[in-house]
């Protein structure tokens, strides 16, 4: 399995347009943050995790020609903007695209995006297939099984996933007993880790370095890194070998 990081930033402490702090202002490429979102090569299926607002830019720039299903971990703006925007792909591929996530997430795609489900659908809008997922149940996606964990955005479930020794956990601030326990034997964890100072909704940088400790990974990336936590090279030289800074355009293999 090949994980390209489509966009590695939040809208939470999002600077105003024209903004000239010191990460915004920055010229190294790996401050140039998206909203978050990872692309998952499986086998020749391509499967998107979340679809921000940048999702159009993103899948431009790694020019992904073929999109196999969506997987949602929570219906929040920066998460589900770009949706409407996987109707390019029902064109080029003349079928509907599969759409996991919860009845939550998937009672909020259906308010967003009502064009799309309505009774009389305007022609050319985007054709989604709805699949609802349940926490902790693992399903099988065009071969794979993916295991979906629950953890807290303060008080909304939000939801992380599990592909064999690989997860990806985002917006999270609290981890239950039973989702560390669905993580155990991880091998390679991304994680969101939004800034050193205390966030109501989002694991700090310490807290996100006690979850890699406590689950003792191969390798740890962090994600959903707002620009008030500063540059990727000097962030990265705080970190333990094992644990890096993600950022928009990197591929590992899992």
């Amino acid at each position: 399995m090949i994980v390209t990081f489509l966009g590695t930033g939040t809208s939470q402490g999002v600077p105003m347009i024209g903004c000239n702090c010191y990460v915004c202002s920055s010229t190294d490429a790996k401050d140039k943050r998206l909203r978050s979102s990872i692309l998952l090569s499986i086998d020749g299926k391509q499967i998107v995790v979340d679809t921000g607002p940048d999702f159009r830019t993103q899948m431009l720039r790694e020019n992904v020609t073929r999109l196999d299903a969506v997987l949602m971990t929570h219906s929040h703006k920066d998460h589900i903007a770009g949706l409407d925007d996987v109707r390019a792909f029902n064109y080029l591929q003349q079928e509907s695209i599969p759409i996991y996530g919860t009845k939550e997430t998937h009672d909020a795609l259906k308010r967003e995006f009502y064009y799309a489900f309505s009774d009389y659908r305007y022609p050319g809008v985007p054709q989604l297939e709805l699949e609802e997922i349940y926490p902790t149940k693992p399903f099988n996606l065009k071969g794979s099984e993916i295991i979906p964990i629950e953890v807290l955005h303060y008080r909304m479930p939000v939801l992380g996933f599990r592909m064999g020794s690989f997860a990806y956990v985002t917006d999270a601030k609290t981890i239950s007993e039973e989702s560390f326990a669905l993580l155990d034997g991880v091998e390679v964890l991304v994680l969101n880790a939004l800034q050193r100072e205390p966030h109501i909704s989002h694991l700090t940088l310490q807290e996100a370095l006690h979850v890699v400790d406590r689950l003792k990974p191969k390798r740890a990336y962090f994600t959903h890194v707002s620009h008030r936590f500063g540059r990727h090279d000097e962030i990265q030289q705080e970190l333990p070998p094992h644990v890096s800074m993600a950022y928009d355009g990197l591929q590992i293999e899992c």
